[in-house]
């Protein structure tokens, strides 16, 4: 799927102009980006986090002249899907058929709850919208 493409489906679903659907998907985006910007994890409940990793500095090689390189550290985006989502692309073909399937993945924007699994006391997560 495109940017195009998601912004239709979410024009569509939420019987919004192309314009404000556009809008809205680059303000998620936006959101994202600048919360992985100060270090931030973002947690969507039944879909996935993102998260920034330490990429450490390491010696490469030149693929065209083998010639040793050295490769600086570096951040790199990471998503690691959550449990419902791994379910829902798991599931038999036969339920995607079925009148489950129907059912749709119901997102938690809040924040965790002061006290989490982050260091320092976590729920620090600000939300989407």
């Amino acid at each position: 799927m495109t940017k195009a493409e998601l912004v239709e489906d979410v024009a569509r679903a939420a019987e919004l102009t192309k314009k404000d659907a556009e809008r809205l998907v680059e303000i998620v985006f936006e959101s994202i980006i600048d919360t992985l910007n100060q270090g931030e994890k973002i947690e969507l409940r039944g879909f996935g986090s993102f998260r920034v990793r330490e990429r450490g500095a390491r010696r490469g090689r030149n693929p065209k002249t083998g010639d040793p390189v050295d490769i600086p550290a570096k951040r790199v985006p990471y998503f690691k899907p959550g449990k419902e989502l791994k379910e829902l692309i798991n599931e038999e073909p036969d339920a995607a058929t079925s009148s489950n399937a129907s059912e749709t993945l119901e997102l938690d924007f809040r924040q965790p709850p002061a006290g989490g699994n982050e260091p320092g006391g976590g729920g620090s997560t600000p939300p989407l919208m």
